[in-house]
């Protein structure tokens, strides 16, 4: 397996990306990329803001991830990350998250940050009114599903946050982060 940036041009591995979003997200976020075009104008996207890698066997893409910058470079937010539903369990995202943080670190971030998303009630956040106290209940966040929150604990990120409702009445955004680049303060 290769993992390499991919460029705007490469329109094969463009199309290829935008599948994946498509096949990717269906159970787990289906309000999100419904089309090819879709997927492959987030590609486009993150390709043009930021920077995508892919995860390669040959031509075939086995998954990819891409990188946003904020905060004036400082801080990259991972959007997104997926793996091919049949390839899933190979180590693949985790060799792609561990690139992505070396690629962010050398372009000068120091903070990884992403949302992740919870529209199928794959934890206990999913359904509750989380008002008045958001916080206390991510305190008490279980994963109920196959959630990818646990895959990011495991990566060492951690829980910084969450958005209620973000995604509608019960389907919150739960925000990760994770150093990558300079020592801690102090």
């Amino acid at each position: 397996m290769e993992i390499r940036v991919v460029g705007a041009g490469e329109a094969t591995l463009i199309m290829q990306m935008g599948q994946l979003l498509v096949d990717g997200f269906r159970e787990m976020a289906p309000d999100d990329w419904n089309t090819l075009e879709e997927g492959q104008a987030e590609v486009l996207d993150v390709v043009e803001q930021g920077f995508a890698l892919a995860a390669l066997e040959g031509e075939r893409v086995l998954g990819w991830i891409g990188g946003l910058p904020e905060y004036n470079g400082n801080v990259w937010e991972l959007h997104p990350l997926v793996v091919a539903p049949g390839e899933q369990g190979r180590g693949i995202g985790r060799a792609l998250v561990g690139v992505f943080e070396q690629q962010v670190a050398q372009r000068g971030g120091l903070t990884v940050f992403l949302g992740t998303d919870d529209q199928a009630g794959w934890t206990s956040l999913a359904g509750v009114d989380l008002y008045p106290d958001p916080l206390g209940h991510l305190a008490q966040l279980q994963n109920v599903a196959r959630h990818p929150f646990a895959f990011y604990q495991k990566l060492g990120y951690a829980l910084v946050g969450v958005v209620p409702d973000a995604n509608g009445p019960g389907k919150p955004d739960i925000f990760m982060a994770k150093r990558v680049g300079l020592p801690p303060p102090g």
